[in-house]
Order: C-alpha cells, then structure tokens, then sequence
C-alpha cells in the first residue's frame, strides 16, 4: 500500500522543452541534462525525452548523457524507424516508447496507428526486447485498439495519450475521461503497465492521476512553462503535489 505521502502514479518529466530552448539559439544551455538531474532532485522518478528525425530539440548526445547521468528511468520516445531503434539499441534507455511522428506537426498529435503499422511495430519491439529495453506504445484511449495489440509480440505496457481529455470542455470532460479510464483498466486486465500523459496540466492532472491502473504521467511542457516562471524545482514539486491531491479522495482541482 502507498504512503499517504507518496503519489499513486509516478512522474517522468520530459526535458524536451529545456532543449528547444537552447536550440532556438544553437547555444549551449539550458541543458536538459542538467535540467533532467534537477528534476530529479525535487522528487521526479523518472525523465521522458524525445528523439525526433529533424533533431528539432534533444540530440543524441543529450540522450547518451542522459543514460549516464540521471538515477531513475529514462524513458525515450522515438519513430518505429532503423534510424532511431539503431540509436536505442546503441543507448539502451531503460524503456522505449513508440510514437508516431510526422515532420509538419508541431508535438504528437494522436497515438499510433496499430492497424496500419502492424508489422513494422512488430519487428521493432522484437528489436528492442532482444536490446533488453522495456517497451511502451502511445496509444489513443480506445479501448477496442487493445485487441490489436494481441498481434504485436513482446509488450511491457502503454502509454495513454491524453490530449482530447485535456482540450475537453463542459460534458466532453467526463466522457474523454471515461475513455481514458476503461483503455486503462482493459490494459492493466491484459496485464500490460499503463502510463498516461500529453497535455496535462497541475489544474487536470488529478482525474487521470486517481485512475489505479496508471503507474506513471509523462509530463513535460506544463512543467518547463510554469519553471520559467517559478523554477524547475518548484515546478516539479507543484505537479508531484496535484498528482498526490488527485490520489487523495477530496474534492480535484479544476
């Protein structure tokens, strides 16, 4: 059982944003990797990146110092393409998450399409389960894509993309949430982990965080915003704070 202290769900804080920060200039700060350690230091368990095509924020560099530097898991997100599963198997993250990716858009706009990319989701979590690297996918919350998953092989868990939740308004909040609630206990039923994240914020992080089947939020633009503002420390330490609130049976935020 958990502490009263401790959250339900664990919080992985991607990085991401500390480097398109500095890559807006081609500097060498702010350094996600420092940023990383300190997100660690105020209580973050684990670090989330992503290793786009056009490098457009973290590098491979960040990645390798980043497997070498921080404590807790480092949780990478990457195409299901040679280029990137070269990298991963090269780096061995302790987990990979397969995300669709797509050079026009401005962050992840939906989960993957199991349907269309079987077979080359397939051939990359054997890949990556011969690389001993967990694996996860971003999976948008519809509870009938799980039975997709059944053709798929080797598979730690998945992760639950939140987006419509959090651009929901009035009615549409409960029902996205219901959504998001049955693909998590459906999964976890599966025997799969279930993690959650995109968009999602200290005012709406409480409802996804009180779900018992979600073991982890990836959360990282929400929290570089608000670091601008506060610090990175603090930051952290705010969301680790709604995360626990919304574990607590009292009334959520938002």
């Amino acid at each position: 059982m958990l502490e009263p202290s401790e959250p339900a769900a664990r919080l992985s804080v991607n990085v991401d944003h500390v480097a398109t920060l500095r890559q807006a200039r081609r500097a060498t700060y702010p350094d996600p990797v420092a940023a990383a350690a300190m997100a660690e230091d105020a209580g973050a368990q684990g670090i989330t990146v992503h290793l786009r095509a056009d490098r457009r924020h973290i590098q491979e560099a960040d990645v390798e110092q980043l497997r070498e530097r921080i404590t807790g898991k480092l949780n990478l997100e990457i195409a299901a393409t040679p280029e990137m599963l070269a990298v991963a198997e090269r780096v061995r993250p302790h987990q990979v998450t397969l995300v669709p990716e797509r050079a026009d858009e401005i962050t992840t706009e939906g989960g993957l399409d199991l349907r269309r990319q079987v077979r080359r989701i397939a051939d990359a979590l054997i890949r990556l389960e011969r690389a001993g690297i967990a694996t996860s996918l971003f999976l948008d919350p519809e509870p009938a894509m799980l039975d997709e998953l059944r053709e798929l092989g080797p598979l730690q868990g998945f992760e639950i993309n939140t987006d419509r939740y959090t651009r929901a308004r009035g009615e549409a909040v409960a029902r996205e949430l219901a959504k998001i609630a049955s693909t998590a206990e459906r999964g976890a039923a599966a025997g799969l982990r279930v993690y959650a994240g995109h968009g999602l914020t200290c005012d709406n992080v409480g409802a996804v965080a009180r779900l018992p089947e979600v073991e982890e939020l990836n959360i990282g633009h929400s929290i570089v915003s608000r670091a601008v503002l506060v610090g990175l420390a603090a930051a952290v330490s705010e969301m680790l704070a709604a995360i626990r609130a919304g574990r607590s049976p009292g009334p959520l935020r938002g």
